[in-house]
């Protein structure tokens, strides 16, 4: 039986936020790429938010990375018999952090970029693009490892993200 893993809320910013992320590092650079900066830095921060009194799974409770979970995931990967979460696994709620932290950057970066006090600055526009290459990063790796472990454990996370569903831990599939 699926288990109603993913409201309404996450789905739309993961989503709103993954085509944002798109356009903006692959379209141009021009007013629009600022306003929709903003916008996904206004729904991570909202998303962030939503994990301190969101529903069950979007907390953080549900999923917070620690170093003990992480140890204890890395083992059964390493043993070849991922554990089952019915929200993110530690390395998924490691890189949901690091995704974010990077838009959160990225749009400090750019607007300081159009701040006066910075104007002849190449540090600002380094950083932005620095940042820039390090998400492209991060989404190709999130974007793999969601194919990788979707096939591995049976369990495709990319329609759960669509869906809102995951498998029932108790499903052994």
């Amino acid at each position: 039986m699926p288990v109603k893993t993913w409201d309404m809320g996450v789905r739309f910013t993961h989503w709103t936020v993954a085509g944002i992320v798109v356009w903006n590092l692959f379209g141009p650079t021009d007013q629009a790429h600022r306003v929709l900066g903003y916008i996904a830095a206004g729904l991570v921060a909202c998303r962030i938010a939503w994990g301190f009194v969101g529903t069950r799974y979007a907390r953080f409770s549900a999923w917070w990375p620690t170093p003990a979970h992480l140890r204890t995931y890395v083992r059964s990967l390493a043993a070849g018999k991922p554990l089952h979460h019915v929200s993110h696994n530690p390395l998924g709620g490691l890189m949901a952090i690091a995704l974010w932290l990077l838009i959160l950057a990225l749009a400090a970066s750019g607007w300081l970029m159009r701040l006066d006090a910075f104007w002849g600055e190449d540090w600002p526009h380094e950083l932005h693009t620095y940042l820039s290459i390090a998400l492209q990063a991060c989404v190709c790796v999130h974007i793999l490892a969601s194919v990788v472990m979707s096939i591995w454990t049976r369990d495709n996370l990319i329609r759960a993200m669509l869906t809102g569903y995951k498998r029932d831990p108790a499903d052994k599939r």
